[in-house]
């Protein structure tokens, strides 16, 4: 049953039972507890202080009295819906929920139809909850544009996914995005004693330690909803009259998964986490990254493509072998599989952290490719040229040219670039790791150079 059932399960109670002096509810015992526990009234909301404290902007908005238009970004369990039904609750207006995912555009057309028929009979507004709002494309989302613009309905949506990519910019413009912040541990805690307690909740039939409360919420990974499934399995298990133990938590917890999508926001955040991490020369965070991505089911060869990019995009010529030894963990877990093929790409994962740093190949290759593009056309010297016929050695193709090897201390006084481009570095050496050996080798070879020049 989703959340959205649930609502509709309630009728009229949202919206329509009077606003701020409304009753609680009718609560239905066989519904699952993160159900019969959500919040009646702003005064029982947990979290999300950084919106609803004194002065925050949808507090304000809920004391002015007219609820405004917004898009609620956060995790699953961090209170969109509940939050979106309150504002309805707190400001008095009709509130319709919608799912993006099993309804469709004609349902849209009639909330839209019947808000506006509610406005002109009784000037009563109407919020329009989408659920999921970030599955409807772009033309479905423009659909309700018109009708948030001229004040039809107030359209709150809330999404999982991150805005900036999901959601239309005309209608980010109509509605602000707002950011809920996964549950803190204090909160999280504060919700699951209250279900215990509550006659709502479990009534006190059972009793939890402390250190059980301190689990769960630890556990529950910033979502309620989570934490409060949890709990009632717990309870399940040890019966009335029981306590929940750590054990007993643990054991309804079975398996504890991850908060990540491999193709969406989270899967983004943490590549990042673990590039940059890997970047800063921070091994412990690196691993911590790497650990969360596999634990969240990362296909591990995506994680060794990207390890491979780190080694050339950021370690480079500081440490050659970097590239060598991410290539020997990506062969290494394809030979051995998982779980044991992880410690490979682990060990490549503090290799890269812990290796010397240097992007100047990154961007002399970048510099190189700019120049390319500029110069399209520029010949090849004539001195380096090849001339594997007569007629090409006549028109002097490689005369003049040097070979290395042949001259003083291996170096031959001659420009390799098109006459245009003579001069121009690309690559300039760092002062780090194996760089700090490439650059001396250049500037010898430089020096050599010049004496050549000079006759010497």
């Amino acid at each position: 049953m989703s959340d959205l059932d649930l609502f509709r399960e309630d009728g009229e109670g949202v919206g329509d039972s009077g606003g701020k002096d409304a009753v609680s509810r009718e609560v239905d015992p066989n519904a699952p507890l993160a159900a019969r526990m959500r919040p009646d009234a702003l005064a029982e909301f947990r979290g999300q202080d950084h919106l609803l404290g004194p002065g925050k902007a949808i507090r304000a908005m809920l004391d002015s009295g007219r609820p405004a238009s917004m898009i609620l970004w956060g995790p699953p369990g961090s209170g969109k819906t509940t939050l979106a039904r309150l504002i309805a609750r707190e400001t008095a207006v009709k509130f319709v929920p919608f799912s993006a995912v099993t309804e469709g555009i004609a349902r849209v057309r009639e909330i839209i139809a019947e808000a506006a028929e509610r406005l002109r009979a009784t000037q009563r507004r109407t919020i329009l909850f989408c659920d999921e709002i970030h599955r409807f494309n772009k033309a479905q989302q423009d659909a309700f544009l018109p009708h948030v613009e001229a004040g039809t309905i107030t359209l709150i949506g809330a999404t999982t996914e991150n805005p900036s990519f999901e959601i239309v910019r005309p209608l980010l413009s109509r509605a602000p995005v707002y950011v809920l912040n996964p549950l803190g541990r204090e909160a999280l805690e504060e919700i699951l004693a209250e279900a215990v307690a509550s006659p709502r909740g479990l009534g006190h039939s059972v009793s939890i330690e402390a250190a059980a409360l301190e689990f769960l919420a630890e556990a529950s990974d910033g979502d309620a909803r989570r934490g409060l499934g949890a709990l009632e399995a717990a309870a399940r298990l040890v019966g009335p009259g029981g306590s929940v133990s750590v054990e007993a938590a643990r054991e309804a917890l079975q398996h504890r998964f991850a908060t990540y999508d491999k193709g969406g926001e989270e899967h983004y955040n943490l590549i990042s986490a673990l590039h940059k991490s890997v970047r800063g020369s921070d091994p412990d965070a690196s691993l911590y990254w790497l650990a969360r991505m596999l634990a969240g089911g990362e296909d591990p060869l995506y994680i060794a493509r990207r390890l491979v990019r780190m080694a050339v995009e950021d370690i480079g010529m500081a440490d050659p072998r970097a590239l060598e030894v991410c290539i020997a963990a990506r062969n290494a877990f394809q030979f051995l599989g998982s779980p044991e093929g992880e410690l490979a790409l682990a060990e490549a994962t503090v290799y890269l952290a812990t290796a010397p740093k240097s992007n100047r190949l990154y961007k002399g290759w970048w510099a190189a490719m700019g120049a390319a593009r500029e110069s399209p056309g520029d010949a090849v010297p004539f001195h380096i040229r090849n001339a594997p016929t007569g007629l090409m050695k006549d028109l002097g193709y490689g005369e003049g040219y040097r070979y290395d090897p042949d001259e003083p201390d291996g170096v031959a006084s001659q420009a390799y670039l098109p006459e245009r481009l003579e001069g121009s570095q690309f690559y300039e050496p760092s002062r780090f790791g194996y760089e700090k050996t490439i650059g001396e080798r250049l500037d010898w070879w430089a020096r050599r150079r010049e004496q050549s020049n000079g006759g010497e």
